[in-house]
């Protein structure tokens, strides 16, 4: 995994849709959600209040901007193994970013490697709301 982003958001989305190509079911690709997810960075207590609480997740997830409209860092995480994963996914195509690529990157990683169709409709509307927020942080600091 990149902990620091020397690609494209786009590069980010399709190196993540050959790596999601070389498992051959989805109790695999579950199991490196899980794995990506263990590998996230850890998550200061204090970050878990409310301000940074994404809503519209089942499980509990938090997410911290910092940095400027030229680059825009976040930190994340989730009491969830698989919702962590999702977060170091999305921390890939997003984190380390110009504001604008970010307000201007759809999440298209999720539809090519079939996670729309494996998600619960839970998980799913808590995706969409981290990526709703995330995008908002970055509109946030293009005003």
């Amino acid at each position: 995994m990149n902990t620091i982003a020397t690609t494209s958001a786009a590069q980010a989305q399709q190196e993540i849709a050959e790596e999601f190509a070389f498992f051959g079911d989805w109790t695999e690709r579950y199991q490196y959600l899980i794995d990506l997810g263990k590998q996230l960075p850890s998550f200061p207590e204090q970050w878990k209040t409310e301000e940074y609480r994404v809503h519209g997740c089942q499980s509990m997830v938090w997410l911290v901007p910092s940095g400027d409209a030229a680059s825009m860092h976040f930190e994340a995480i989730s009491d969830s193994a698989i919702v962590s994963g999702l977060i170091a996914l999305v921390l890939r195509v997003y984190s380390d970013r110009p504001a604008q690529e970010i307000v201007d990157t759809e999440p298209q990683f999720i539809a090519t490697i079939g996670l729309a169709k494996h998600l619960s409709p839970t998980r799913s509307n808590g995706l969409a709301a981290m990526l709703a927020k995330l995008k908002a942080y970055a509109a946030q600091a293009l005003a």
